[in-house]
């Protein structure tokens, strides 16, 4: 969180504060990074996340090849994970402002989920490409862990501190929701988030839906651990 910190302190909000543009105490990578991010995303948005976008962009912002290279040593992807980090921090951004514990927790996970879409929005052309780029199967793994970071990111920030097998399913299961919901906005023409937030409320309902018939099925799965020991200590007397 250092990195939004400083950002919200410079003031600045745009694609490079996540990355501490202008500040004199970040890497040179991370400066270097913020202006290309800064210069690609509209050119993106046009004509995907390839390299020769990244080149363009490095020639807008004045990067030399080697600063590109030490900039996005991965290439497109770098470049993508710095967009995700980005909307990631712009989300966090928002949601401070809202009194999230006075919330319900389907409340608190519902406005986090509508607050990257908020973030995304400007750049939603660009997320469009994005998605596109991450969806080939060679490329599936770093996606799904853009979305858990996410998906952590919102679980963190709304009070959730779990440590055991939750912490695995709640971020698995909103990781799911935070995936089918952008797809649905992009999917959407326009700037109306209308359906793309109906369509996260059917979402987390489910997913409520699904934890209360966990905490139902808790109890009897116990008493069935129980039943099944108790019968094994019987078993093994009688064995004696």
């Amino acid at each position: 969180m250092q990195f939004r910190r400083a950002a919200l302190r410079s003031g600045d909000t745009g694609p490079g504060a996540r990355y501490g543009q202008g500040m004199s105490d970040q890497p040179p990578s991370a400066r270097f990074r913020a202006r290309l991010l800064e210069a690609l995303l509209p050119i993106a948005a046009a004509r995907g996340w390839t390299p020769d976008a990244l080149e363009a962009a490095a020639d807008a912002a004045g990067l030399s090849e080697g600063e590109l290279m030490l900039a996005a040593p991965r290439g497109p992807l770098d470049m993508i994970d710095a967009f995700a980090a980005w909307g990631d921090a712009r989300m966090l951004e928002r949601l401070e402002g809202r009194n999230l514990l006075a919330m319900k927790v389907r409340e608190r996970v519902t406005a986090g989920v509508r607050a990257r879409l908020e973030a995304l929005a400007p750049h939603k052309a660009a997320e469009a490409k994005a998605l596109q780029a991450m969806v080939r199967p060679f490329r599936a793994g770093e996606g799904a862990g853009f979305v858990w970071r996410t998906a952590d990111h919102i679980w963190r920030a709304i009070g959730d501190r779990s440590t055991d097998e939750n912490y695995y399913s709640k971020r698995a299961l909103l990781a799911g929701v935070i995936a089918s919901t952008t797809a649905r906005w992009l999917a959407t023409e326009g700037d109306d988030m209308g359906p793309a937030l109906a369509f996260l409320d059917r979402r987390i309902e489910n997913i409520m839906q699904f934890e209360r018939l966990k905490a139902r099925a808790k109890p009897a799965a116990m008493m069935a651990v129980a039943a099944v020991g108790a019968a094994a200590r019987t078993f093994g007397k009688r064995q004696a």
